[in-house]
């Protein structure tokens, strides 16, 4: 089954995008949201609020409201590996 996936990561591209004088929007992370297209397993129930792992990617939501059993969309609610410096 075709399900849109979103993945999620940090709002900034800096821990504290507002420090001294700059303007926080200029530290915006440009793919704070990813959206791919995925397969999921034949019987997957993607009702919204449904939530996995996908291994070694991370915890999954189906979303609460643009998720149906016929066209699943997912969020990234947590992701595994921190690479944060």
């Amino acid at each position: 089954m075709p399900a849109e996936i979103r993945l999620y990561d940090r709002l900034f591209t800096e821990p504290h995008p507002d420090s001294g004088d700059r303007d926080f929007l200029q530290a915006l992370n440009p793919d704070s949201r990813r959206v791919v297209n995925a397969w999921l397993e034949p019987g997957t129930r993607a009702e919204p609020g449904a939530v996995w792992q996908f291994e070694r990617l991370g915890y999954f939501v189906a979303d609460r409201e643009d998720s149906t059993p016929e066209r699943p969309v997912i969020n990234r609610a947590v992701t595994l590996r921190d690479t944060w410096a």
